[in-house]
Parts: C-alpha cells; structure tokens; sequence
C-alpha cells in the first residue's frame, strides 16, 4: 500500500506533459473469445512501457467500470506516444492490427482513445489524504498552500 501524505498537497511538473486516455468497451460481453484478446492485450503494452521507461510513459491507472475498461496514461510527450503507437518491434503495433483483423468496425468490441497535449501551468491538481495518484504519481509532490492554495493559483504557478 502507498503512503498516504496526510495534507493538502498538489503535484507539480517541470515543462509539458502529455495525457492520454484509452479504452474500450465490451459491446458483446457473450463473445469473450472476441474481446478478451483485446482486453489482455494491454496489460502486456503497459508491462513492456514500465520495462522501458525510455519510451516515455511517466505513469498508467487501470479503471474498470463494466462493460467498459479505461487506462489513464501519462507521457513525457506527444513525439514519444507517437513512436511507441508506430513501431514495429513493441507490442502496440502487432496488437492493433490484431484487432483490426479480428474485430475491426463489426460491433463486438468498441475502442477509443484522446490525447491532449499540455502545456506548463496548464493544468491543476490537489490531492488531500491520498497516495501519489494521478498526476501525483508522475510530478513533485508540494504543499498546497500559499501561491498553491486555490485552483486557479495553481494553474498559474506552473507558467
């Protein structure tokens, strides 16, 4: 279990960052032979990505909410989640074209992803009686108080 930092806090990040959503839901839940390739599929991406951290991936959550499942990722940028989604010899790749192959616009197995590229300061984030979470897990923990204590401050203090 993470240690729980018993204050007010926020997380700051040095330069941009990128985050990026993932998901997909489960359309056709009967047809598991369907969508639990697409389903396992991910955990192996997000293995390999921790493996490499040179590959730019900073921090990834999994959350589950059936039928759908989403992983929140944090990247140090667009330029390194590019490469990853393009290259040949990391699992990304293989995987997507599996998919396309097996299921692709036939309705058993949705799949979506957005990207949004931020900027320095622009963003925000406070986290009270909590592990490193979010963005909290990739940036430096500080006190939320003073320059940092209302949101629109914080978004401020990262320009």
């Amino acid at each position: 279990m993470s240690h729980i930092t018993e204050r007010r806090v926020c997380a700051e990040v040095e330069g941009g960052f990128v985050l990026f959503l993932i998901g997909m839901r489960i359309n056709k839940p009967w047809k598991f032979w369907k969508w639990g390739p697409i389903a396992a599929a991910m955990p192996r991406m997000l293995i390999e990505l921790a493996r490499q951290p040179e590959l730019g991936l900073l921090h990834a959550r999994t959350h589950f909410n059936f039928p759908n499942i989403m992983v929140v990722q944090y990247w140090r940028d667009f330029d390194a989640l590019e490469a990853y989604a393009k290259a040949r010899d990391h699992a990304h790749l293989p995987a997507w074209q599996a998919f396309n192959k097996a299921i692709g616009s036939n309705g058993d197995v949705g799949i979506w992803h957005e990207t949004y590229v931020i900027g320095p300061g622009q963003y925000e984030n406070i986290y009270n009686n909590m592990p490193p979470y979010g963005l909290g897990a990739v940036g430096t923990i500080v006190d939320a108080v003073g320059g940092r204590q209302a949101a629109r401050q914080r978004v401020r203090s990262g320009t």
